[in-house]
């Protein structure tokens, strides 16, 4: 997406339009590879609220318009796609004479909230209050569940968990009292359902907008503000949802400015081995990152219309660094990361 957003950049340069206007214009009615319609495609929505809250009609299109002293400050824009991703799982609901329930489910939660949103889906499911709702996970005695990675972890689990609680809902309203001592279980398992390959395209989409100050004495490239709009279906839970997409902002700030490696040519090996020579984002090196969403409803996903959003906030946030840059300097720089000696080398050759 780098590769792509800068590209696109410079197209917009090229042509004489505004980078947000030229990727309006260009919106595909299908998905240019495989020809499929789109379950739901909101990215136009996402670069027209992202621009307008940004403050993007503000902007001198013209490289190297705004400095500060030796600052040079500049803005950019870049679009952001992912995956929807769903891998079969399955799960147990159960029922107990006390009126709470048990989930079990073997997902595995990396500190992403996954406990607390497929509570949250369990008591949708089963029409119960949260608190009476609790989950088991990270266990290899539960019910077999995919991988946390791909942004597929809530999607996946989910689909099992909604299953699982519908299912014993309904057996909880055919059954005459309580449930018994031993409780009330019901199963679901995703198979050949949840991995069966769709009509549609399926993505999460965004909007990354940046202002960048970079210093022509050292080189040094500061962010100032960042801001990601983004289409991923139903959001779950807000408040994990927006913590997850500022960390992914920050780690796409990494990888713009800071994280780095180098290959040692006669060991084959990365001499970077500690988080001194491998620098990722400090709360020194985040500036004000603001992430949010608009509201969007696809039922062609899995029963609780969400998408993953572990990755969408990466992914564009380096272009949108990098296309800031240019704006800045006037230099496209086409390698990762921005680190000053890169900068400053940059400078020099255009003196």
């Amino acid at each position: 997406m780098y590769a792509l957003e800068s590209a696109m950049d410079e197209l917009a340069d090229a042509l004489g339009l505004d980078p947000v206007e030229l990727r309006i214009r260009n919106e595909p009615d299908d998905e240019p590879g495989s020809g499929k319609p789109f379950s739901s495609r909101h990215l136009a929505e996402c670069l027209r609220e992202g621009a307008r809250r940004f403050g993007w009609d503000r902007r001198d299109p013209r490289p190297l318009s705004r400095t500060e002293g030796p600052l040079l400050i500049g803005t950019g824009v870049a679009a952001a796609t992912y995956p929807v991703q769903i891998w079969p799982s399955t799960a147990s609901a159960q029922a107990l004479p006390d009126g709470t329930f048990v989930i079990r489910v073997n997902a595995a939660d990396i500190g992403t909230g996954a406990r607390t949103v497929l509570a949250q889906v369990a008591a949708d499911a089963l029409g119960a209050p949260l608190d009476r709702v609790r989950t088991e996970v990270g266990r290899s005695d539960l019910p077999a569940a995919s991988l946390a990675g791909g942004s597929s972890g809530t999607a996946s689990w989910g689909w099992a968990v909604h299953e699982a609680c519908a299912e014993l809902a309904t057996r909880l309203a055919e059954h005459p009292g309580p449930p018994p001592a031993e409780g009330l279980t019901a199963r679901s398992d995703t198979a050949g359902r949840a991995d069966a390959d769709s009509p549609y395209a399926r993505h999460a989409f965004g909007a990354h907008f940046a202002e960048v100050a970079v210093d022509t004495v050292t080189g040094e490239v500061r962010a100032r503000r960042m801001l990601g709009v983004f289409a991923a279906g139903r959001i779950l839970n807000a408040r994990t949802a927006r913590s997850q997409f500022v960390g992914g902002m920050t780690m796409g700030l990494g990888m713009a400015l800071t994280e780095g490696s180098t290959m040692d040519a006669p060991f084959g090996d990365f001499p970077e081995t500690d988080l001194a020579s491998y620098h990722v984002p400090a709360h020194a090196d985040v500036p004000a990152i603001e992430a949010d969403w608009i509201e969007e409803d696809d039922p062609h996903l899995n029963p609780m219309g969400s998408k993953g959003i572990g990755e969408i906030g990466i992914v564009g946030t380096a272009a949108a660094l990098g296309n800031a840059v240019h704006h800045a300097t006037g230099i496209r720089f086409r390698e990762l990361p921005l680190t000053p000696d890169r900068i400053l080398t940059g400078l020099l050759s255009e003196r």
